[in-house]
Protein backbone atom coordinates (compact mmCIF):
# COMPACT_ATOMS: atom_id res chain seq x y z
CA UNK A 1 0.00 0.00 0.00
CA UNK A 2 1.51 3.31 -1.13
CA UNK A 3 0.87 6.47 0.88
CA UNK A 4 1.65 10.06 -0.11
CA UNK A 5 2.56 12.11 2.97
CA UNK A 6 2.35 15.87 2.32
CA UNK A 7 3.98 17.64 5.28
CA UNK A 8 6.53 20.50 5.36
CA UNK A 9 7.58 20.27 9.03
CA UNK A 10 10.79 18.27 8.81
CA UNK A 11 10.74 16.68 12.27
CA UNK A 12 7.07 15.67 12.01
CA UNK A 13 7.47 14.47 8.42
CA UNK A 14 10.47 12.30 9.29
CA UNK A 15 8.70 10.85 12.33
CA UNK A 16 5.52 10.08 10.43
CA UNK A 17 7.45 8.55 7.53
CA UNK A 18 9.24 6.26 9.96
CA UNK A 19 6.01 5.24 11.71
CA UNK A 20 4.12 4.61 8.46
CA UNK A 21 6.99 2.47 7.18
CA UNK A 22 6.99 0.46 10.41
CA UNK A 23 3.26 -0.11 9.96
CA UNK A 24 4.05 -1.72 6.60
CA UNK A 25 3.32 1.11 4.16
CA UNK A 26 5.43 2.41 1.26
CA UNK A 27 5.73 6.16 1.90
CA UNK A 28 6.50 9.01 -0.50
CA UNK A 29 7.17 12.32 1.28
CA UNK A 30 6.23 15.65 -0.32
CA UNK A 31 7.29 18.84 1.51
CA UNK A 32 5.56 21.20 -0.92
CA UNK A 33 2.22 21.33 -2.68
CA UNK A 34 3.91 21.43 -6.08
CA UNK A 35 5.84 18.25 -5.35
CA UNK A 36 2.63 16.57 -4.16
CA UNK A 37 0.74 17.51 -7.34
CA UNK A 38 3.64 16.23 -9.44
CA UNK A 39 3.80 12.96 -7.53
CA UNK A 40 0.06 12.43 -7.90
CA UNK A 41 0.35 12.86 -11.66
CA UNK A 42 3.13 10.30 -12.07
CA UNK A 43 2.61 7.66 -9.36
CA UNK A 44 -0.33 5.61 -8.06
CA UNK A 45 -1.17 5.95 -4.36
CA UNK A 46 -3.78 4.28 -2.17
CA UNK A 47 -4.06 7.17 0.30
CA UNK A 48 -2.81 10.71 0.94
CA UNK A 49 -2.12 12.37 4.30
CA UNK A 50 -2.32 16.10 3.63
CA UNK A 51 -1.19 19.10 5.68
CA UNK A 52 -2.98 22.35 4.85
CA UNK A 53 -0.21 24.80 5.79
CA UNK A 54 2.29 24.17 3.00
CA UNK A 55 5.04 26.70 2.12
CA UNK A 56 4.08 27.23 -1.53
CA UNK A 57 0.30 26.82 -1.54
CA UNK A 58 -2.66 26.01 0.66
CA UNK A 59 -3.13 22.24 1.01
CA UNK A 60 -6.71 22.71 -0.08
CA UNK A 61 -5.40 23.55 -3.56
CA UNK A 62 -3.82 20.10 -3.70
CA UNK A 63 -7.17 18.62 -2.67
CA UNK A 64 -9.00 20.66 -5.33
CA UNK A 65 -6.57 19.40 -7.96
CA UNK A 66 -7.09 15.82 -6.83
CA UNK A 67 -10.88 15.92 -6.63
CA UNK A 68 -11.49 18.45 -9.41
CA UNK A 69 -9.38 18.09 -12.52
CA UNK A 70 -8.09 14.60 -11.77
CA UNK A 71 -11.37 13.32 -10.29
CA UNK A 72 -9.43 10.84 -8.16
CA UNK A 73 -11.39 8.77 -5.59
CA UNK A 74 -8.25 8.13 -3.53
CA UNK A 75 -8.96 8.67 0.20
CA UNK A 76 -7.44 11.79 1.74
CA UNK A 77 -6.79 12.35 5.43
CA UNK A 78 -6.18 16.00 6.35
CA UNK A 79 -3.66 16.41 9.16
CA UNK A 80 -3.32 20.03 10.26
CA UNK A 81 -2.97 22.49 13.12
CA UNK A 82 -6.10 24.32 11.92
CA UNK A 83 -8.79 23.19 14.32
CA UNK A 84 -11.56 25.67 13.59
CA UNK A 85 -15.00 24.36 12.69
CA UNK A 86 -14.97 26.18 9.33
CA UNK A 87 -11.59 24.64 8.48
CA UNK A 88 -12.88 21.13 9.22
CA UNK A 89 -16.12 21.63 7.31
CA UNK A 90 -14.31 23.27 4.40
CA UNK A 91 -11.83 20.41 4.08
CA UNK A 92 -14.56 17.79 4.15
CA UNK A 93 -16.67 19.72 1.64
CA UNK A 94 -13.71 19.84 -0.74
CA UNK A 95 -13.58 16.05 -0.68
CA UNK A 96 -11.40 15.02 2.27
CA UNK A 97 -12.41 11.70 3.82
CA UNK A 98 -11.19 12.40 7.34
CA UNK A 99 -9.72 15.27 9.37
CA UNK A 100 -7.27 15.17 12.30
CA UNK A 101 -5.79 18.11 14.16
CA UNK A 102 -2.30 18.41 15.60
CA UNK A 103 -1.16 17.29 18.10
CA UNK A 104 -2.45 13.75 17.68
CA UNK A 105 -1.84 10.22 18.92
CA UNK A 106 -0.01 7.86 16.57
CA UNK A 107 -2.28 4.94 17.42
CA UNK A 108 -5.34 6.97 16.43
CA UNK A 109 -3.68 8.00 13.17
CA UNK A 110 -2.85 4.38 12.38
CA UNK A 111 -6.43 3.32 13.13
CA UNK A 112 -7.88 6.03 10.88
CA UNK A 113 -5.47 5.25 8.04
CA UNK A 114 -6.38 1.57 8.14
CA UNK A 115 -10.10 2.37 8.36
CA UNK A 116 -9.90 4.57 5.24
CA UNK A 117 -7.98 1.89 3.37
CA UNK A 118 -10.46 -0.80 4.38
CA UNK A 119 -13.30 1.29 2.99
CA UNK A 120 -11.56 2.13 -0.26
CA UNK A 121 -10.01 -1.29 -0.87
CA UNK A 122 -13.08 -3.38 -0.06
CA UNK A 123 -11.98 -4.89 3.23
CA UNK A 124 -8.23 -4.31 3.15
CA UNK A 125 -6.36 -5.33 6.27
CA UNK A 126 -9.15 -7.03 8.19
CA UNK A 127 -7.20 -10.29 8.07
CA UNK A 128 -3.46 -10.83 8.15
CA UNK A 129 -2.30 -14.25 6.92
CA UNK A 130 0.96 -15.95 7.85
CA UNK A 131 1.27 -19.63 7.10
CA UNK A 132 -1.66 -21.41 8.74
CA UNK A 133 -2.27 -18.43 11.03
CA UNK A 134 -4.92 -15.76 10.41
CA UNK A 135 -5.19 -12.63 12.55
CA UNK A 136 -8.44 -10.67 12.33
CA UNK A 137 -7.57 -7.06 13.21
CA UNK A 138 -11.23 -6.06 13.38
CA UNK A 139 -12.28 -8.70 15.93
CA UNK A 140 -8.79 -8.96 17.46
CA UNK A 141 -8.87 -12.73 17.16
CA UNK A 142 -6.32 -15.28 16.00
CA UNK A 143 -7.18 -18.51 14.22
CA UNK A 144 -4.87 -21.34 13.25
CA UNK A 145 -6.10 -23.90 10.72
CA UNK A 146 -9.59 -22.54 11.21
CA UNK A 147 -9.62 -22.94 15.00
CA UNK A 148 -9.62 -20.04 17.45
CA UNK A 149 -6.34 -19.54 19.32
CA UNK A 150 -7.22 -17.65 22.52
CA UNK A 151 -4.59 -15.07 23.46
CA UNK A 152 -4.39 -12.62 26.37
CA UNK A 153 -4.57 -8.99 25.16
CA UNK A 154 -0.85 -8.32 25.47
CA UNK A 155 0.22 -11.49 23.70
CA UNK A 156 -2.23 -10.59 20.95
CA UNK A 157 -0.63 -7.11 20.77
CA UNK A 158 2.86 -8.58 20.41
CA UNK A 159 1.72 -11.02 17.71
CA UNK A 160 -0.09 -8.23 15.85
CA UNK A 161 3.06 -6.09 15.89
CA UNK A 162 5.08 -8.98 14.44
CA UNK A 163 2.48 -9.84 11.80
CA UNK A 164 2.12 -6.24 10.62
CA UNK A 165 5.85 -6.34 9.90
CA UNK A 166 6.01 -9.95 8.66
CA UNK A 167 9.27 -10.50 6.82
CA UNK A 168 10.99 -7.67 8.72
CA UNK A 169 12.82 -7.48 12.02
CA UNK A 170 10.65 -5.78 14.67
CA UNK A 171 12.51 -4.00 17.44
CA UNK A 172 11.73 -4.58 21.11
CA UNK A 173 11.18 -0.83 21.54
CA UNK A 174 8.58 -0.78 18.75
CA UNK A 175 6.61 -3.60 20.39
CA UNK A 176 6.87 -1.96 23.81
CA UNK A 177 5.61 1.37 22.49
CA UNK A 178 2.57 -0.26 20.89
CA UNK A 179 1.68 -2.11 24.08
CA UNK A 180 2.35 0.83 26.39
CA UNK A 181 0.14 3.10 24.27
CA UNK A 182 -2.78 0.73 24.80
CA UNK A 183 -2.40 0.14 28.55
CA UNK A 184 -0.22 0.82 31.55
CA UNK A 185 3.59 0.84 31.52
CA UNK A 186 5.45 -2.42 31.03
CA UNK A 187 8.03 -4.11 33.22
CA UNK A 188 11.55 -4.23 31.80
CA UNK A 189 11.39 -7.92 30.88
CA UNK A 190 7.72 -7.98 29.82
CA UNK A 191 8.36 -8.27 26.07
CA UNK A 192 10.69 -11.25 26.55
CA UNK A 193 8.02 -12.95 28.65
CA UNK A 194 5.30 -12.46 26.01
CA UNK A 195 7.63 -13.60 23.23
CA UNK A 196 8.48 -16.75 25.21
CA UNK A 197 4.79 -17.54 25.73
CA UNK A 198 3.95 -16.93 22.07
CA UNK A 199 6.77 -19.22 20.95
CA UNK A 200 5.25 -22.07 22.95
CA UNK A 201 1.76 -21.40 21.57
CA UNK A 202 2.89 -21.18 17.94
CA UNK A 203 5.44 -23.99 17.91
CA UNK A 204 2.87 -26.76 17.15
CA UNK A 205 1.86 -24.84 14.03
CA UNK A 206 5.39 -24.57 12.57
CA UNK A 207 5.59 -20.83 13.26
CA UNK A 208 8.56 -19.46 15.18
CA UNK A 209 9.86 -16.17 16.53
CA UNK A 210 13.59 -15.71 16.02
CA UNK A 211 15.56 -13.36 18.26
CA UNK A 212 18.19 -11.28 16.47
CA UNK A 213 20.39 -10.01 19.27
CA UNK A 214 20.54 -6.23 19.41
CA UNK A 215 17.98 -5.87 16.59
CA UNK A 216 14.67 -7.43 17.58
CA UNK A 217 12.40 -10.30 16.58
CA UNK A 218 11.51 -11.96 13.29
CA UNK A 219 8.41 -14.07 12.67
CA UNK A 220 9.18 -17.10 10.50
CA UNK A 221 7.70 -20.36 9.24
CA UNK A 222 9.51 -23.65 9.87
Amino acid sequence: MRILLVEDDQALADGLSHSLSEWGFDVTLARTGAFAVGALSTQPFELAILDLGLPDMDGREVLRELRGRRQSPMPVLILTARDGLNDRIGGLQLGADDYMTKPFELLELEARVRALLRRSQGGFDHDIHFGSLVLDTRQQQVKVRGELLPLPPREYGVLEALLLQAGRVVSKDHIAQRLAARSEELADNAIEVYIHRLRKRLEPYAIGIRTLRGLGYLLEQH
